[in-house]
């Protein structure tokens, strides 16, 4: 069985220096989503320093971070005419309900960034459900510590993308859609309950 270790930046930063992280980010390759490779490059670590959000290394046991996932919290709206009863219960554990407005207010819990590192040799990366059990791991840590129960993301409106967040593994919902001018792309905003 393989053996993967998730590192905070911030603890690797503390381990192994900004110079030499800075050189192991700059190894990062996402040719499929290229916005994940940048932000890995160029701005995961001055994120997690200004404490906007925290980027998670898996490593594998040859010491290769094979994948990347980038937590943070936010508030996000959640329109409440699609939820089944069962949903809208739930979530109002977590949410204000706006009944004028038809969404709930929710604090939640952001996967920011979510992606594998190309450049590590075939045969030795994670599967996608695998980087998903990972970064649950660490949420339901979080979650242990100061509460709430709800997770979002945002994914380009892809099937294949789509089908993996929505499979009955990951369970996540769609609940909005925003459209990107400046990327030209539409990405679907989903949650889930943990």
């Amino acid at each position: 069985m393989r053996q993967f270790v998730t590192i905070n930046i911030l603890d690797m930063l503390g381990a192994i220096g900004e110079t030499n992280l800075k050189k192991c980010l700059s190894d990062f390759s996402c040719p499929i989503n290229l916005e994940i490779e940048q932000f890995v490059k160029e701005n995961a670590l001055d994120f997690a320093k200004k404490k906007l959000s925290v980027t998670y290394f898996v490593v594998n046991e040859l010491g290769k971070i094979i994948a990347v996932f980038t937590l943070a919290h936010k508030a996000v709206e959640i329109g409440n005419a699609n939820l089944s009863n069962s949903k809208r219960k739930k979530i109002s554990r977590y949410a204000i309900l706006d009944s004028e407005a038809g969404s709930y207010t929710v604090s939640a819990f952001l996967i920011a960034q979510f992606g594998k590192n190309y450049a590590v040799d075939e045969g030795k990366g994670i599967s996608g459900n695998e980087l998903m059990d990972l970064t649950f791991e660490v949420l339901d840590r979080v979650q242990h510590d100061i509460g709430g129960g709800i997770v979002f993301l945002e994914c380009e409106d892809k099937i294949k993308l789509l089908d993996f967040y929505q499979s009955e593994k990951n369970g996540f919902i769609p609940f909005n859609e925003r459209y990107s001018v400046n990327d030209n792309i539409k990405y679907v905003q989903l949650f889930n309950f943990f």
